[in-house]
């Protein structure tokens, strides 16, 4: 007779407990180079299982999202796809320094409709990227902002063919946006990351870039000045964990 009247004041707890944590929580935004995607959502669910707080990531080029820090966008988090633009936003003072840190690596890839003629090869400097395009364009980031485009760029500069391939090339806003072009079909090659390829079936790797021929693919993340609350430092704290790190391996990532 006295178990009922216990039962409902612990479920009452419970209940109360549940809200009160569900006040404390808070949003963590990041703002994520599009190649991220589908790794940081798995990541994010997690950390919000773990911690009650929730990741809310806006995913773009690097270098929009950067530009959108610069004018006041409010966020926590940055990772960039390059170091160029976490650089532009440190000289600028937009983020903390001292969190700092490079976490993944990948891989520039070309690719081709699943459905292509186009064959596996090896990429070498010698490899003739306009001609594989034939008539139609390259698909890739704009080589003047975005990261995957720029690390295109230094590569066919390296080989000495960005002046037969510039005008082939098809400037997308992100590198999801190139990877898109190539699955409708509007492109007969891209260029894109490894683990973009990886999560199309619309798509083929053809070959894969040395990393001789551009600089190294580095995912640098950091608070973004004056937003080094507890929970996004926590989240941080979390990326660097062996079961955050094993869900970027899983998607394709080299771990830093």
């Amino acid at each position: 007779m006295f178990l009922k009247p216990l039962a409902l004041g612990t479920a009452c707890l419970a209940l109360v407990l549940t809200l009160a944590a569900q006040a404390h929580a808070e949003n963590v935004v990041v703002f994520a180079a599009a190649s991220l995607t589908n790794a940081l959502d798995e990541i994010g669910e997690r950390f919000t299982a773990k911690s009650g707080n929730k990741m809310v990531a806006s995913y773009a080029a690097s270098s929009a999202l950067a530009k959108q820090i610069e004018q006041g966008a409010v966020a926590q988090v940055f990772a960039s796809a390059d170091l160029k633009w976490v650089d532009y936003l440190q000289d600028k003072k937009l983020i903390n320094p001292e969190t700092r840190f490079h976490l993944l690596g990948n891989t520039l890839v070309m690719i081709a409709p699943s459905d292509s003629k186009l064959e596996k090869m090896e990429i070498t400097p010698k490899t003739d990227i306009a001609k594989l395009a034939g008539n139609g364009k390259i698909a890739t980031g704009n080589p003047d902002s975005v990261p995957v485009g720029l690390y295109f760029k230094q590569a066919m500069e390296k080989a000495g063919q960005w002046k037969d391939v510039e005008p082939k090339v098809a400037r997308a806003d992100s590198v999801r946006a190139a990877l898109a072009l190539v699955e409708r079909g509007e492109a007969p090659i891209g260029i894109v990351y490894e683990t973009d390829a990886a999560i199309s079936k619309k798509v083929k790797i053809i070959g894969a870039f040395p990393g001789t021929m551009h600089d190294p693919i580095i995912y640098p993340f950091a608070l973004i000045a004056g937003q080094e609350r507890p929970s996004a430092r926590a989240f941080l704290d979390y990326l660097k964990t062996n079961e955050a790190k094993g869900v970027f391996a899983r998607h394709g990532f080299k771990i830093n």
